[in-house]
């Protein structure tokens, strides 16, 4: 099947990486100036990956991680080739995200007085912290999103995210440009690193030893981080819904497809005033995009659907975030005072992007946990 000879993605060499970082290097802002109420925002998100049926029944493992916290989304997609080294893929990525979670936590939080040495200074330095901070083997795509608060324009506040890529994830947002009852549109729309424009080869962070690399230095890593990057920085509004996927997904779905989808799952509110999406949404919209992608290299009646890469696309472990952003409130806070006494992110934060910002204003069911 020739779909399936579609499907991995292949370790790229730090040789072959580091004379070309330049041309995925980008550093962007997108500004608008609408934003006229002071207050700190925050994700409400949910994530759900699944290991292809195809690949599973090849024996390959799910190498995918994502996160969902208040103030950082995440995917990052490890590479399966790994296995044959005897390596395990997903080792990497999963320590790699749990440490930018307890970093942004102590960076990014409304209203954290952090010393200055623990202060935001931007993704670039969040993420070269946090692989320094690693010890797994492994070789991953990444992609992050971190709402900072302390942006001010013309003495307001206004909160922006940035995004940061390495490799072929992407990172999709959507706004209801014609007011609160509108129909979500997309307004911005990162684009894949990839070597050559293989859908093989993306442009990776790797940690690796003499079973595959001699030469490796971790300093090549931390040039990827520095020189390979791409980074926007996005104006972000309440409501607004971020996507981030793996290639599974947007090599397999057009962007009006996921656009299509978040309008059938995610309604306008019937009213004129925001109230936030209930988790339960987040999760459909999430689990739906991942099946559909998964779809598409499903023959149907002997045919194969339509891609961006090719009829059939790619057989692959997909994982997505659906997050939407929503008003950061006192219960957040009284949340994140009892997550700062004890450090169990996990324990008291487990609902990801917390609930809290119903008209009651209650905490979320996870204030008990």
């Amino acid at each position: 099947m020739e779909s399936m000879k579609r499907s991995p993605t292949f370790l790229v060499g730090t040789a072959q990486q580091k004379d070309i970082l330049g041309e995925f290097q980008k550093r962007e802002q997108h500004f608008t100036e609408e934003y006229s109420k002071n207050k700190p925002l925050c994700f409400s998100a949910r994530a759900y990956q699944q290991t292809h049926p195809a690949k599973k029944r090849m024996g390959y493992k799910d190498a995918d991680a994502t996160l969902c916290s208040p103030m950082l989304l995440g995917v990052c997609d490890g590479v399966s080739q790994l296995e044959e080294f005897k390596m395990d893929p997903s080792l990497l990525p999963n320590e790699l995200l749990r440490v930018c979670e307890e970093l942004a936590m102590l960076q990014l939080m409304p209203d954290n007085h952090a010393p200055p040495q623990d202060q935001y200074r931007g993704p670039i330095s969040l993420l070269k912290e946090a692989y320094e901070e690693t010890e797994s083997f492994g070789s991953t795509t990444v992609l992050l999103a971190a709402l900072d608060n302390s942006t001010r324009i013309h003495g307001k506040l206004h909160p922006m995210i940035a995004v940061l890529s390495i490799g072929d994830c992407e990172l999709l947002m959507l706004r209801r440009t014609n007011g609160r009852q509108s129909d979500l549109e997309a307004v911005f729309h990162t684009e894949m690193q990839r070597i050559d424009y293989n859908v093989q080869t993306p442009l990776q962070l790797a940690r690796v030893d003499e079973r595959i690399d001699d030469e490796f230095d971790e300093s090549i890593a931390l040039e990827v981080i520095e020189k390979g990057s791409a980074v926007h920085c996005v104006s972000a509004y309440e409501g607004d819904v971020l996507i981030l996927g793996s290639d599974g997904v947007f090599d397999n779905l057009f962007l009006d497809e996921i656009v299509e989808i978040c309008n059938e799952i995610l309604p306008a509110p019937t009213s004129g005033e925001f109230t936030p999406m209930p988790a339960q949404f987040l999760s459909q919209a999430a689990q739906r995009i991942v099946k559909e992608s998964h779809a598409k290299s499903d023959a149907q009646g002997g045919q194969f659907l339509d891609t961006p890469i090719g009829k059939g696309g790619k057989v692959d472990d997909t994982s997505v975030v659906v997050g939407e952003i929503i008003e950061w409130t006192e219960a957040h806070t009284e949340i994140w005072s009892q997550v700062r006494r004890n450090r169990k992110w996990k324990d008291v934060m487990s609902c990801g992007g917390m609930q809290c910002g119903a008209p009651a204003r209650n905490p979320c069911s996870c204030e008990g946990d």
